[in-house]
């Protein structure tokens, strides 16, 4: 029907007025609209800005810098959007003014809507499933894709997991379908699909579980320049250009869980005032060197860990791949983090999250070191000859397969490490 041009000018001085800019632009009523196809056009060597858009009455996507096109229609839509009706009114694409240089920019955003539209992108072929059992049958009777039966409190079960992952709904490289098949055969029983800003990848994630046997839990990554949260659970968009108190609030309030991600990682640290009760603290940027204790230190400065000033209630610790793409030469559930549930559900997984019955290990697998809880007792697990190390520093070695540690009386967190300091497994 329409195309249309914006060309802007954009430094440093509009990033500073405002980092989220509104380009507007109008459906009109009276006739309907079956597509609408944006474009952003910039010299990527001089700027960083990312991609999203909004209609008259809710957000619609967001691609971040990992696009510079989407497309809307009824039925479909770019990874990263929401399709559905082209609604009349007042929309806007929204630009992230993530990095931009003192002079200005060119930037041209192009707006075509109706025959003048492109057509949504064509998903890449799906993985075959997995043959064996059905996720129902597993979910039901508590078994594990990787067998390890861990001592757990009675009525309740290990599963290894991982919950920090992306998609091409976001900046991976990979479909859901792609990285669901990439977590079976990792051995992961669960896995949260975190894409950036957006949950248009909500709607899937049921069936594609299904299909590959693998607990999918909701997620989005709050993302902004001064830090990213995960919120878990099925409660709809999270308004990222808020203040991180209002994501608190608004997560809370819908009943899921809100975790600070990698908090002392290179420029994407946490630095908003705001304190969650869930912390991402095993982040993949540690296997930099999994000596390094940067993210403990963090920890103690937090106030959760013994002997913090102004000791506040400890997070529950999380760990997360932030798997993006195999490219960066690992996969999903490195680390892993183990969760103490009573099925395979994603109700049932986020509520031993809530409740702080969580472990992390370097690896899923048979025979790497695992470290939990069962009642007040720790039990370490295929950790012979490993150094347990508690949260002030003592450290005693380990000494056979499975070794049960009666109720310590130090506050956690415990930690295994190899003897060069390697670390290998965390429990509360």
């Amino acid at each position: 029907m329409t195309s249309e041009e914006r060309r802007l000018r954009l430094s440093i001085d509009d990033q500073i007025e405002d980092r989220y800019l509104e380009v507007p632009f109008d459906i009109p009523a009276g006739r309907a609209v079956e597509a609408l196809e944006v474009t952003l056009a910039y010299d990527r060597d001089a700027a960083v800005i990312d991609l999203g858009c909004r209609d008259p009455e809710r957000w619609r996507g967001w691609s971040g810098g990992a696009r510079s096109r989407f497309v809307i229609t009824p039925g479909a839509a770019t990874p990263g959007y929401e399709p559905g009706e082209l609604v009349p009114g007042r929309w806007a694409v929204v630009l992230g003014l993530h990095g931009l240089p003192a002079e200005p920019v060119d930037v041209t955003v192009t707006i075509a809507t109706g025959v003048d539209a492109g057509a949504v992108e064509d998903e890449p072929p799906a993985p075959p499933p997995p043959s064996g059992g059905s996720a129902g049958s597993r979910a039901a009777t508590g078994r594990t894709r990787l067998g390890r039966d861990l001592p757990a409190p009675d009525g309740l079960t290990w599963f290894a997991g991982d919950l920090h992952a992306h998609t091409t709904h976001s900046d991976g490289t990979l479909s859901i379908a792609q990285l669901t098949a990439a977590a079976a055969a990792r051995g992961l029983d669960f896995l949260a699909v975190t894409d950036h800003n957006t949950v248009s990848h909500h709607a899937h994630l049921p069936g594609v579980g299904a299909a590959y046997d693998v607990c999918l839990l909701s997620g989005q990554e709050v993302t902004t320049h001064a830090g990213h949260a995960n919120a878990f659970g099925d409660i709809g968009w999270v308004d990222f250009r808020r203040p991180a108190a209002r994501w608190l609030s608004d997560v809370e309030g819908r009943g899921g869980l809100l975790s600070v991600n990698h908090p002392v990682q290179d420029d994407c640290g946490w630095l908003h005032p705001v304190r969650t009760g869930f912390l991402e603290l095993w982040h993949i940027s540690w296997f930099l060197d999994l000596t390094a204790t940067g993210p403990w230190a963090y920890l103690r400065a937090a106030g959760g860990a013994p002997g913090a000033a102004g000791e506040l209630d400890r997070p529950v610790l999380l760990g997360g791949s932030d798997f993006h793409t195999p490219d960066q030469g690992f996969p999903p559930g490195t680390p892993t983090t183990w969760v103490a549930a009573e099925d395979r559900t994603p109700g049932a997984i986020l509520d031993a999250v809530r409740h702080g019955r969580t472990a992390i290990s370097r690896f899923p697998g048979p025979g790497e070191p695992v470290l939990v809880r069962v009642g007040d007792d720790l039990v370490a697990v295929d950790a012979d000859g490993t150094v347990l190390v508690d949260a002030s520093g003592r450290r005693r070695r380990v000494r056979g397969d499975r070794v049960v540690l009666p109720a310590p009386s130090e506050p956690g967190p415990y930690r295994l490490e190899a003897p060069d300091r390697t670390l290998l497994a965390i429990s509360a």
